[in-house]
């Protein structure tokens, strides 16, 4: 099994470069830094706005090999270079990560687990009222885009609560800003509750189907039949050997849906007021930030490695096939 992950995260790395490589270029060859000074008034005098893009490695009119080489050689040494305005793409980076892992992590690990969990009930109850109710409740959220959803838990929470009960703008309020005290772990909770539910839904919609899908599959096999007949009981034969079995197709999908939402949950972000990284795409190509896009694309490079990696170990643990290769 070792050398088995091994080769797959080498394959994984040379992806990444590659990935990264030809972000790099793609933004470069794109986008226009330039544009950010132009039609001012007064003017902007050209050689003034050339050395400031060249103090940010942006200036266009440097050949792009030479400017990928200069990001390449930073990204080598850990740093990622300077944002159009010149602050450190490190820093806002940093910043934005702890943003996205606050509001993300807890969100997508309930609502994984929870969506593997109303697929399998769904498809052990099948037809019955819990697989109706949750079969038409799944396609109404996934029919519904994720900015539509957010808002109308934010008018149903103004209606059912009264406005100002419940706080659900920005990661927290200006007061508690920077504090890790008591009060102010509440105030974040308090802002994390609707964005975290809005995602959490989305994760139990979307995974449910897949899981009742694959359970549906396997509650006929022989396998399991085998199981009841040595004399184990149902519930225990569904759990250890037939959900084992179903959830093995849904992994890859779990893994990168979990991993890949740290950059994917721009409208949730955007929703909320969340500056997480996720806005940092968006607010990076609009601003023609070439260093900040690459940035964020070599992270998504990166977060696609790491779920790589993370479905080939789900895999060897729950498929003792994968072991022996």
């Amino acid at each position: 099994m070792g050398r088995y992950l091994l080769r797959k995260l080498a394959n994984n790395l040379i992806l990444v470069v590659l990935a990264a490589s030809l972000s790099y270029f793609v933004a470069g060859l794109s986008l226009h830094p330039q544009a950010n000074y132009e039609g001012r008034n007064p003017p902007i005098p050209k050689a003034t706005i050339a050395k400031t893009l060249d103090d940010v490695n942006m200036n266009p009119d440097t050949p792009i090999v030479t400017r990928f080489a200069t990001w390449a050689e930073g990204v080598a040494h850990g740093d990622l270079g300077k944002t159009i305005d010149g602050s450190s793409v490190n820093d806002e980076v940093g910043r934005r990560l702890g943003v996205s892992t606050r509001l993300l992590l807890l969100a997508t690990l309930l609502g994984s687990v929870g969506g593997v969990a109303v697929g399998a009930v769904g498809a052990i109850k099948q037809y019955k009222f819990f697989d109706r109710f949750s079969t038409l409740a799944s396609f109404f959220i996934l029919a519904m885009p994720v900015f539509i959803l957010g808002l109308f838990l934010k008018l149903g929470t103004i209606q059912l609560l009264g406005a100002g009960t419940i706080h659900f703008t920005g990661e927290t309020d200006p007061e508690f800003a920077g504090r890790w005290d008591f009060a102010a772990l509440g105030n974040r909770a308090e802002h994390m509750l609707l964005p975290g539910l809005t995602l959490i839904l989305i994760q139990v919609a979307l995974y449910s189907r897949y899981q009742r899908s694959t359970m549906l599959d396997v509650l006929g096999s022989d396998f399991l039949r085998t199981a009841r007949a040595k004399g184990l009981r149902r519930r225990t034969a569904l759990v250890k050997h037939g959900l084992r079995t179903a959830i093995l197709p849904v992994v890859p999908l779990l893994v990168y849906n979990i991993v890949l939402l740290f950059v994917g949950a721009t409208f949730t972000e955007k929703t909320f007021g969340w500056h997480g990284m996720g806005e940092l795409l968006v607010n990076s190509i609009t601003r023609n930030d070439v260093n900040a896009t690459a940035a964020v694309s070599l992270f998504t490079a990166v977060l696609v490695l790491i779920a790589g990696f993370l479905s080939d170990l789900m895999y060897a643990a729950l498929d003792p096939r994968v072991r022996v290769r």
